[in-house]
């Protein structure tokens, strides 16, 4: 419940609805696989080892033809590929031959025996390293051969390809096989779901699309699947489309081979009374108030706005104006030292105002009067 209630507010989120065709369409619950095992060599059925309705496994022995011959054939093999009586001699007679071989050289070098005599010894040596090697490669010659026999004694046992039901049996044993099937085996899980659209609804029906399948038994009324395949191509004769879902069946519960009505879950446009209201215009946020713009509190302002007149009759008093960041720059000294000192005068009468502006409880223009007038004569 809690599922379905999450999926209906994303719908309604999403400004869309879930629902079905006004109209439901035939179908056919059908096995995933099906496959008619048989074998691949020709031979006498000696035992079936399954029945018409066994659940069987992936690789599991359906049937088994004899195979006496077969077996024969890698028992000997077997004890080919083992023996190493013949590798073992081989080995003895390099060795052998190597320790003459340094006999014959050293005699040699003390001139005991002559040149003939070694060569003779290093031939001999020769010829039983490659005497060494034949017996090596009868060997992997005969674990070959073994690795055949036990290949075609495995042709003679019928398995399962998948994991399924046998559904169909259609030999018994006695008979002669010739590379006919054996036994049929479906695979029922997951079941398949094969339904005939017509070409008018071509463009609605995706892959990974929901369907809602019916089936007459009271068991299995309503089930969940899924579409996994739309075919790309109309049949013009009967101007439809096949459409192939998945439907899983743990278990192996529901039956295959019913006939059903499927509904096919489509998002449908969200209506006027239940489309989610959106905003028309992008909601912004007020802009930050910069440190330097913040109003004073409360207790801070004064009642009486800023008297402008007031403050120029005071500048004017002192024989000046105040033209903003230019105030004293005419009529200054012209060496660095009396710049310097009229620009950090400037700089404090400016910073008194503001601070006498901020005072609670003082008309602004006196406070103006009050700083800015003796700075400024002091300055001149």
């Amino acid at each position: 419940m809690k599922i379905k209630a999450l999926s209906w507010l994303a719908a309604s989120t999403l400004g869309l609805g879930v629902g079905c065709h006004a109209e439901s369409l035939g179908c056919l619950i059908e096995p995933d696989r099906v496959a008619d095992v048989g074998t691949q060599v020709v031979g006498v059925l000696e035992q079936m080892k399954v029945e018409r309705g066994d659940t069987v496994s992936a690789g599991q022995i359906l049937a088994r033809l004899t195979a006496q011959v077969e077996r024969a054939s890698v028992n000997v093999a077997q004890t080919k590929s083992a023996a190493d009586a013949e590798y073992k001699q081989a080995v003895a007679s390099y060795v052998l031959a190597q320790r003459k071989l340094d006999r014959t050289r050293d005699l040699v070098k003390k001139d005991f025996l002559s040149d003939q005599a070694l060569d003779q010894a290093d031939a001999e040596a020769r010829v039983a390293e490659q005497r060494v090697a034949q017996a090596r490669e009868a060997q992997r010659v005969a674990l070959r051969e073994y690795q055949l026999s036990a290949v075609q004694l495995g042709q003679r046992d019928v398995r399962s390809p998948f994991d399924g039901v046998v559904i169909e049996r259609y030999r018994t044993e006695g008979e002669r096989i010739e590379r006919e099937p054996l036994v049929r085996v479906a695979r029922v899980d997951p079941l398949r779901v094969e339904a005939i659209v017509p070409a008018a609804q071509f463009g609605s029906i995706l892959a990974g699309q929901g369907a809602l399948v019916k089936t007459d038994l009271p068991n299995f009324s309503a089930l969940n699947a899924k579409v996994v395949l739309v075919d790309r191509v109309i049949d013009p004769a009967s101007n439809s489309f096949r459409v192939r879902m998945v439907l899983p069946n743990p278990d192996n519960r529901i039956p295959a081979g019913l006939r059903c009505r499927v509904d096919f879950i489509v998002a449908q446009p969200a209506t006027k009374d239940t489309a989610p209201i959106l905003p028309t215009a992008p909601v912004s946020m007020p802009p930050p108030v910069s440190q330097k713009s913040r109003p004073l509190p409360a207790t801070h302002q004064s009642a009486d706005p800023l008297d402008m007149s007031a403050v120029k009759k005071s500048v004017t008093e002192a024989g000046r104006t105040l033209p903003g960041a230019r105030v004293f720059a005419q009529n200054q000294p012209a060496n660095g030292r009396s710049a310097v000192k009229s620009y950090l005068l400037m700089r404090q009468a400016r910073l008194s105002i503001s601070t006498s502006l901020a005072a609670p409880g003082k008309n602004k223009s006196q406070s103006m009067s009050s700083f800015v007038v003796p700075r400024m004569i002091a300055m001149r």
